[in-house]
């Protein structure tokens, strides 16, 4: 029985399945791209990089027909779908327009005569591992740098999204890449275990759960093989001063609810310095209260249904377990299938489960302290470390909070301010790794010494 399918989580139907690859066939795909290797990296750097921006031109071609699949696929509103598209290509032509910089040598300063360089160069066939909640923009931002360096890809998508992975393999089959430098496998955990020992395979990078991170990491450490790891987060949002407070609001509302809140950096844990406390929970319960969940290829839709049902009861668990522990549900909370409201949490304490975990929905938990450093202590007490937003008119401030907490990334003053050449990745249970921008493109090299003597 097949483990990939398209189920439109807004209706439950099953729309396709998809075959799950056989051993030989697993086989033969790490053949293929084990072969395209030694091609790929062979060729100017020139050359690549025009493959790399066909395909980021076929993104923006394509772009209708690659949203709607990911709207069936896992219920994402069709404008955040297209925003998707737009941003998966603007990732891969970035990595096209760096390439002579990603793989241009770095000279040395060195006491002795002659001269020393750090030369990049590719260090084989990479498996990538990829999540459901973002299926266009997360596999852009591994596979586009590692091709333009030389590297080759096999990519294994979530079940759930067998038709946008099919659609990217297409992007770059017709982009003219050769046969194996990208190919895409419908394969179970085991045979993706397989793959990692496999020694044509050089490095893993895999974004998801910290359970799934670990089990890749575990796989990984045992065949010695390198491992990017892009796992969850619980990021804090914290309010010191404002001048405009409803920006502020609107600021947190699109952060909490971007891609119905199904983002591992979103801001999930509200942070308020006493006095605009009251102030800002009335105003941000009303914005989320107000946040339409329905139809994702609706114009007017804020919020969609969450990825499957699964998804939906895992939320809706962990809402009910926390309002058991005491904490106040103070809008939201009810389930309808997969469709999840924008639900707002006050009084989770440090005993209650909630206020560890990470809510991977449209769930806003709201903290009131009494000045900076206690904001900083709850921003800093928990497991992950990936983003987190300041938002102050207090310049030092800003940069004296930015300093001091514990995350791979602090936006100030903005939310949703992503661009390709901004690197990601956390710290942490968040993961080991960065993504996006020229640091992408330190993560699967061989950074080798050439020293030459006078």
């Amino acid at each position: 029985m097949s483990e990939y399918a398209v189920v439109n989580p807004a209706t439950g139907e099953t729309l396709a399945t998809y075959p799950t690859l056989t051993d030989a066939e697993v086989d033969a795909a790490v053949a293929s791209a084990d072969a395209a290797y030694k091609e790929w990296r062979a060729l100017p750097v020139a050359e690549r990089a025009a493959g790399i921006r066909r395909v980021a031109e076929l993104h923006r071609e394509r772009r209708d027909e690659l949203a709607a699949i990911i709207v069936r696929e896992m219920g994402k509103p069709l404008a955040a779908a297209l925003g998707e598209v737009d941003f998966a290509a603007d990732i891969t032509e970035y990595y096209a327009d760096q390439a002579e910089k990603i793989t241009g040598d770095q000279p040395l300063e060195i006491d002795g005569d002659g001269t020393a360089v750090i030369r990049r160069t590719p260090i084989g066939v990479l498996l990538g591992i990829m999540p459901w909640n973002f299926p266009y923009y997360q596999v852009a931002r591994f596979a586009a740098p590692n091709l333009v360096i030389g590297n080759t890809i096999i990519l294994k998508h979530a079940p759930q999204c067998p038709e946008s992975a099919a659609a990217i393999d297409t992007l770059y089959q017709d982009a003219g890449l050769p046969a194996g430098a990208y190919v895409n496998v419908y394969a179970t955990n085991d045979q993706a275990a397989a793959i990692i020992a496999d020694p044509r395979v050089h490095g893993v990078s895999v974004t998801g759960s910290e359970r799934a991170g670990a089990a890749v990491a575990e796989i990984a450490g045992r065949n010695l093989k390198k491992v990017a790891l892009e796992l969850g987060g619980s990021d804090p949002f914290i309010l010191l001063s404002t001048d405009d407070l409803d920006a502020a609001v609107d600021a947190a509302v699109e952060a909490r609810l971007d891609n119905t809140g199904q983002s591992c950096n979103a801001a999930k844990r509200f942070i308020v310095v006493d006095g605009l406390y009251d102030s800002f929970l009335e105003k941000f319960t009303a914005r989320m209260s107000a946040a339409t969940v329905g139809d994702p290829f609706a114009d007017d839709t804020v919020l969609g249904p969450l990825s499957s049902l699964t998804a939906a009861e895992r939320l809706a668990d962990q809402v009910d377990k926390a309002v058991a522990q005491g904490a106040t549900l103070v809008t939201g909370g009810t389930r309808d299938g997969a469709f999840y409201p924008a639900t707002v949490l006050t009084g989770v304490t440090s005993d209650m489960d909630a206020y560890r975990e990470e809510f991977f929905g449209p769930v806003g938990v709201v903290y009131k302290v009494a000045d900076e450093d206690e904001a900083v202590a709850v921003a800093n007490d928990t497991p992950f470390g990936l983003g987190s937003y300041v938002f102050t008119t207090d310049e030092e401030q800003a940069a004296r909070v930015a300093d001091k907490i514990e995350a791979g990334m602090v936006y100030v003053n903005v939310v949703l301010a992503d661009e390709p050449a901004l690197p990601f990745g956390g710290v942490k249970r968040s993961g080991t790794s960065r993504e996006m921008g020229l640091l992408a493109a330190d993560e699967f090299v061989n950074k080798k010494l050439i020293r030459v003597g006078a």
